[in-house]
């Protein structure tokens, strides 16, 4: 439960509890120690009242007329004066707190709190071997206890001040804390996504100030990495299209000759002994099916259109030859004529995908129609080929194919993902045109 909390209620929450405690402490404090301290300031009048009983009742033993003794005193007694004189008829004496005058703005419940002495200090009058009364002690306590609730209330207010100075340096010091860490944390959660030119600010403590340069480093060591991963993707890719280029010339240049060579060869030797028939044909029709697969094989090696025609146009011949090899398969398409604009190594990626993806619809997907979307808004790329076949199985999200598309793409800074949404499979791919006009060059 208390790693759930944030550091602010973290921070301020045992700093509130301390303070409330400081405070509960105070209170009980006071109430302990102020009944005593009210006890000894009255000590002194509860000592004279004892006198001046003893003082008068010698007095009265001494005169003639008790009474009239009596009576003077008690009306030489100022009616505010803490010692007073009380007859027996009067009854006992009033509690500490029922002697209260002015409480002085003190609150009921602050009376309440404080235990209050007992000062019954009352000393009997006598005369003639008979008690007539008592000269009591009745302090007035309102000073006293205005004194005390002076008191607290500094101890609240002091208390509440230093409550109020420490949050606000605790909440500045959270602040000054937090928000480097939270830079921290959204550099690290722009690392891990990729991003690595955006620096994170270095501030806050030192220990804090050391992990961003830290971090920092990590994503320029990052950047430099994902990029030489690039350069080798891209030099691979470059590779691979050097080598096809190659061995397309060497299909091209032997194998046509060689066709066309056995081709002509059985024409002359139909037309030399009329007794061939049927083998001879059955030689015609092998040699044209490896012509056509010849010149299949060359396409997908090395797709001259793009270089000739462009890409818009090789794509859309790409598109015509899917349609006559899959008649039962619905395809539409959308592209972009701005794709012509693209060169290689850009162009070739392009075209790769659509033949692939094409490729795994018709021997894979089962579909019955299909789409194939390429776009260029601003400085991206978007390509999208989707069919409503059965899917791909869970365990299987990129075949051979696509493996070796996903390597071009990374190579020129892309990203590609196979989804299913809708009863439809979608392979989309996203390319920064710019980043792949300014890529090395294959060759």
């Amino acid at each position: 439960m208390w790693q759930r909390l944030s550091f602010r209620t973290q921070l301020f929450l045992p700093l509130g509890l301390s303070f409330l405690a400081a405070l509960v402490m105070g209170g009980v404090l006071l109430q302990t120690f102020a009944t005593g301290q009210l006890a000894d300031e009255n000590e002194p009048g509860r000592r004279s009242t004892r006198t001046v009983a003893e003082a008068l009742n010698n007095s009265l033993r001494a005169s003639d007329d008790p009474r009239k003794i009596l009576d003077a005193f008690v009306h030489s007694l100022d009616s505010s004066s803490d010692i007073q004189f009380r007859s027996v008829e009067a009854g006992p004496a009033p509690s500490p707190k029922d002697s209260l005058r002015d409480l002085h703005g003190v609150p009921h419940w602050f009376v309440d709190l404080i235990a209050i002495p007992d000062m019954d200090a009352a000393s009997p009058v006598i005369i003639d071997g008979r008690r007539v009364g008592d000269i009591v002690f009745t302090p007035d306590l309102s000073a006293d206890l205005f004194e005390k609730w002076i008191g607290f209330l500094a101890l609240t207010s002091l208390i509440s001040v230093l409550m109020m100075l420490t949050g606000t340096i605790a909440y500045l010091f959270a602040g000054s804390v937090l928000r480097p860490l939270q830079d921290l944390g959204a550099g690290l959660t722009r690392i891990r996504r990729g991003d690595y030119a955006t620096p994170i600010p270095v501030a806050g403590p030192q220990e804090i100030r050391q992990s961003c340069e830290e971090a920092n480093a990590l994503a320029l060591t990052l950047a430099q990495l994902s990029q030489d991963n690039r350069d080798l993707l891209h030099r691979l890719v470059s590779l691979q299209d050097d080598e096809r280029r190659d061995l397309a010339r060497e299909l091209h240049d032997e194998l046509g000759p060689l066709l066309f060579g056995i081709r002509a060869s059985t024409i002359a030797l139909s037309e030399t002994s009329g007794n061939l028939g049927n083998p001879a044909q059955e030689v015609m029709r092998s040699v044209e099916a490896l012509q056509q697969t010849n010149r299949r094989i060359l396409d997908r090696l090395r797709p001259l259109y793009i270089e000739e025609l462009g890409l818009e146009t090789s794509v859309q011949t790409l598109l015509q030859n899917f349609r006559r090899q899959a008649p039962h398969i619905s395809l539409t398409a959308t592209i972009d004529p701005g794709l012509n604009e693209i060169d290689r190594p850009l162009a070739q990626t392009v075209y790769r995908l659509i033949q692939e993806a094409l490729t795994n619809v018709l021997r894979h997907a089962g579909a019955n129609n299909a789409h194939v979307l390429a776009t260029m808004a601003g400085e991206v790329l978007t390509i999208e080929i989707s069919d409503d076949g059965g899917g791909f199985p869970a365990d299987n999200v990129f075949g051979r194919g696509l493996t070796g598309m996903h390597e071009r793409v990374r190579a020129l800074s892309g990203s590609l993902s196979l989804l299913r949404a809708d009863q439809r499979t979608y392979v989309r791919c996203r390319l920064p045109v710019e980043t792949a006009r300014d890529a090395p060059a294959a060759g």
